[in-house]
């Protein structure tokens, strides 16, 4: 694929970001496939601090996504996968991204940056956890090289998902 992808940057989220992703991320859309209601500030607070200790100890975390001006773009990165169900003790690849900033390849540009970090990081693989019907996300993952490799019912919402598979040892799918 040769597309254009913008330039972003990824930093580690700041107390700040919290207030940022809480407010792009206040869109129906863009919380379509993640309970469908806008999440309180505490929940943002929670994970813009979670973030900063999984850099802190791994090396890696969701990055504040920024755009060429500095503007927040929302998130991209890789954590430990945070249920007690799915792929536990492995790492996941994820983003999310303010509504009037889709169409624009900045998941893409920002999740290539996202695997070439957990790459260094010494992180043998990554998987995507994605909602069936999320034609977006799927779409990045193909993107980025990864094949689908188990379909699953989520135990909370009872929805279809996708676990798609990158391996980062070889560059090839799983």
């Amino acid at each position: 694929m040769n597309l254009a992808l913008p330039v972003v940057r990824l930093r580690v989220p700041t107390d700040e970001d919290a207030l940022a992703w809480h407010r792009i991320f206040a869109h129906p859309e863009v919380m379509e496939f993640h309970g469908g209601v806008a999440a309180e500030l505490s929940v943002y607070e929670e994970l813009t601090a979670r973030q900063r200790r999984h850099d802190a100890e791994l090396g890696f975390c969701l990055w504040t996504m920024l755009d060429r001006e500095g503007r927040v773009l929302g998130f991209t990165g890789a954590q430990p996968w945070p249920h007690a169900w799915g792929p536990k003790g492995e790492i996941e690849i994820g983003w999310r991204l303010g509504r009037e900033h889709w169409g624009k390849g900045y998941v893409t540009a920002a999740a290539l940056m996202t695997l070439e970090r957990v790459r260094s990081a010494g992180v043998p693989g990554v998987v995507a956890m994605v909602d069936a019907m999320n034609a977006r996300s799927i779409a990045v993952t193909k993107r980025l090289g990864m094949r689908l490799a188990e379909v699953f019912t989520t135990p909370t919402a009872e929805r279809e998902g996708h676990c798609y598979r990158l391996d980062l040892e070889s560059g090839n799918s799983q």
